[in-house]
């Protein structure tokens, strides 16, 4: 640890973890992240990542925190270091909204008839702005129902190297050792009046916390053949589902969303099944040169935990994890709400 004593350590390095320590930075405090893993080995390094949460609760917090990451994320869209590019692209679900639906006969002399329901945008889709609905004409098989927008797509492993610059440009500092045993050791080894638990799936362990479940996700990156939009489909295999994401030279291909499975090894058989999934939409990816597979674990509980907490000595005590597959999406909400409840008067 470092040999003066920060206001504020935090615990953890992934994009949770960065953004709270540049909030609180920006608020004035000194701050020392400790991690047990660099950036570029988290999960969020792992990530696509296309803003919109996914995997997470939506209460009215988690809709206030997208909203304010979506703001946060389009300011830094400018900067071309940040790895942000606002992105078109396609979400497709597989219902059809005329399915189920009772038959109403004939109309009645004098009324008109009335249409069969519009179909509703995905719950993730919400607050991200213009929608335009697709008919599945337009659409590849089998689905029946799409929305085009644009949102940004952060190309990780850049975005994650930008935010750790700011950490270090605004005095900020970073120190990697080994894996906590649990919070109160992190306490014990640095005096910081304030310990922020951005631990992620770690939390499970660390808090410990069993009602934080993992949930496998992999990835494959490949070639770009000269794609620019992104595309989220739906599967009706339950943890599994196809989207693509371009970052340049670059795409990621998905993925898998395996429940209370945390090995981070990739899977062979499935990384073709992802491969072969995205060629299906779209066959320009078929053939393309894989150039790397990722693996990471999804911190998905009831809902975010992000709360505070006095422990021994007067000190504070805050959570944030528990983001699920949200954690760019809600990082910027969630940051400064760790700085708000830093400021707190108690």
């Amino acid at each position: 640890m470092s040999t003066s004593t920060p206001d504020v350590l935090v615990v953890g390095a992934g994009v949770s973890g960065l953004s709270s320590a540049i909030c609180l930075l920006d608020a004035g405090l000194t701050v020392t992240i400790y991690a047990a893993a660099p950036p570029h080995l988290t999960t969020s390094a792992v990530a696509g990542a296309l803003w919109g949460p996914h995997l997470v609760g939506l209460d009215d917090r988690v809709t206030r925190w997208a909203g304010q990451t979506l703001d946060r994320l389009r300011e830094l869209a400018a900067d071309p270091a940040a790895g942000i590019r606002e992105t078109a692209g396609l979400a497709a679900t597989l219902d059809n909204p005329q399915a189920g639906q009772p038959q109403a006969g004939p109309p009645q002399a004098g009324q008109p008839q009335a249409g069969p329901p519009e179909p509703e945008p995905p719950g993730f889709l919400a607050g991200v702005g213009a929608l335009r609905r697709c008919g599945p004409e337009s659409l590849p098989r089998p689905y029946l129902s799409g929305w085009r927008y644009t949102a940004p797509v952060v190309a990780m492993p850049a975005y994650l190297d930008y935010l750790l610059g700011l950490v270090l440009g605004k005095g900020g500092e970073l120190h990697l050792g080994r894996p906590l045993r649990d919070l109160g050791e992190a306490a014990g080894h640095c005096a910081a009046p304030v310990i922020v638990n951005c631990a992620g799936a770690g939390a499970r362990d660390l808090v410990p916390d069993a009602a934080l479940i993992p949930v496998r996700g992999q990835v494959v990156v490949v070639a770009n053949p000269g794609l620019t939009e992104f595309f989220v489909g739906e599967l009706p295999i339950r943890d599994e589902a196809v989207y693509f994401f371009p970052h340049g030279p670059t795409m990621v291909l998905g993925g898998t969303e395996h429940e209370g499975d945390a090995s981070t090894l990739p899977d062979p058989a499935t990384a073709a099944r992802i491969v072969a999934r995205c060629a299906g939409v779209e066959p320009r990816l078929a053939g393309v040169p894989v150039l790397a597979h990722r693996v990471g674990t999804r911190p998905v509980r009831p809902a975010v935990r992000l709360e505070a907490q006095q422990i021994a000595g007067r000190r504070l005590l805050i959570h944030n994890y528990g983001h699920g597959g949200a954690g760019v999406t809600l990082s910027w909400g969630c940051a400064q709400a760790v700085a708000d409840e830093v400021a707190r008067p108690r």
